[in-house]
């Protein structure tokens, strides 16, 4: 984990409340693809988490969902602003388990991570199938960027407003050796229940301090308690169990 102050160098609206801010600093902490950082916004008392789009040399990318105060009011900020930014969060992808087919899934804002992790995976040579799944045709983002990768890409939408009709479940490759999801936790359950082989699991989580210390977002797995921003938030599927 490293702590540092970032430049903002870009933040765009990619639909009516999704957001992509570009900033510029020291990434030096950030090692692997799904690891988050974890903004600090005047007058808030905690910070806020958000994975991590992309990356490159200078900075990093986030796309974040404007949903409360923290969100809305990074929203504002303007090209020139800085931010204390804690970097390197979050154990991130292990790209080492998966095969040479791969799916990535990914729901509402669970689809940034997996930009990151799909050009580390497309780099190693493998085939990349990625599902992002939305409710409705205005909630759709990354769709072509994802294309421009190389990756092939379905869409899903609840309403059948655009591309398949329903949720990721419905569009899983036929064949495929391994996968990485990321999404509410909704989705995820319907992952687990869908799949019949290993994957790993990226949970969106509420967090107090982000690295471990407070244990706000602990989680039940089958050997014990996990904190989801420090030993995740990345899941084997073998290690989780659902408490309905």
């Amino acid at each position: 984990m490293k702590q540092g102050i970032f430049t903002i160098t870009e933040n765009k609206p990619l639909t009516n409340d999704v957001m992509r801010m570009r900033l510029s600093g020291d990434v030096s902490a950030i090692t692997a693809p799904g690891q988050f950082i974890n903004i600090k916004l005047d007058g808030l008392f905690l910070r806020r988490p958000i994975s991590v789009y992309d990356l490159d040399l200078t900075g990093v990318s986030i796309i974040y969902k404007v949903v409360g105060k923290g969100t809305a009011a990074l929203a504002k900020m303007k090209s020139g602003d800085t931010l204390d930014v804690l970097t390197g969060l979050g154990n991130g992808y292990d790209l080492s388990k998966c095969g040479n087919d791969v799916c990535l899934l990914g729901g509402g804002v669970g689809v940034p991570p997996l930009y990151l992790l799909c050009k580390s995976l497309l780099a190693q040579g493998k085939h990349v199938f990625v599902v992002l799944g939305f409710n409705t045709k205005n909630e759709v983002f990354c769709e072509d960027a994802f294309r421009a990768l190389g990756a092939d890409v379905t869409v899903t939408t609840v309403d059948g407003s655009y591309g398949v009709k329903g949720f990721v479940t419905d569009a899983l490759p036929k064949n495929y050796d391994y996968f990485y999801t990321c999404g509410p936790e909704p989705m995820l359950k319907a992952v687990y229940r869908s799949t019949k082989i290993s994957g790993q699991f990226s949970f969106e989580e509420r967090m107090g301090c982000g690295f471990g210390a407070c244990m706000g977002c602990s989680c039940k797995t089958i050997s014990g308690y996990k904190r989801i921003c420090k030993d995740g938030p990345v899941l084997e599927k073998e290690e989780i169990t659902w408490e309905d």
